[in-house]
Parts: C-alpha cells; sequence; structure tokens
C-alpha cells in the first residue's frame, strides 16, 4: 500500500471534511459507501441522517480519525441518531485539531 492510502479507505464513520463546493471546509462522517467514488456523508445538523449528501471521493479530505462507536453501529444495522453523529464529530474534530 501506498503511503497515505490507508487514509483513503472507504469506510462508514471515517471523518472527512469536504474540498470543494458550497460546503468547502465542512466535516463529515461517512455515512454509506456507494461506490468507490460516490459515498453520503452527515454532519447531523445540515446533513443529518434522513438526508444524507451525496459526495464525489475526490472533493473529500481523509483524516485519519474514525467514530468506532458509530461505525460499529452501522456495520451491526443499527440506527444511528443525529445526536450521536454530532457527538461523535464534535470529538473527532477537537481531536484532530489538537
Amino acid at each position: 500500500m501506498v503511503p497515505g492510502e490507508e487514509l483513503k479507505i472507504l469506510q462508514p464513520g471515517r471523518l472527512v471534511s469536504s474540498k470543494a463546493g458550497r460546503d468547502r471546509g465542512r466535516y463529515y462522517l461517512i455515512y454509506e459507501v456507494l461506490s468507490d467514488r460516490l459515498v453520503r456523508v452527515v454532519d447531523g445538523v445540515r446533513r443529518r441522517i434522513e438526508n444524507p449528501k451525496e459526495k464525489n471521493v475526490k472533493h473529500l479530505q481523509f483524516h485519519p480519525a474514525v467514530a468506532v462507536a458509530v461505525a460499529e453501529k452501522l456495520g451491526r444495522g443499527e440506527r444511528v441518531t443525529d445526536a450521536e453523529i454530532r457527538q461523535a464529530l464534535e470529538r473527532l474534530v477537537n481531536k484532530n485539531e489538537d
């Protein structure tokens, strides 16, 4: 694997930020992987579970952090709430900025 490629593993719960579009700079969690080029992302505020945003992976900056609890729930097919998404994002973004 090429150095840095492990960051681009598409997995639910991974912290990403938008590199392009009106939402440039906003942080999201990957909610669903549609293909190797397209994912659905949520932030629990503007993009809620009921209305995830589809993003091209080329327009996303991948971060090493993963919301493990959210990823595990999604993996088991359990329902994740917008509050859980917001809390996980807040923890990961604050940790990522340190």
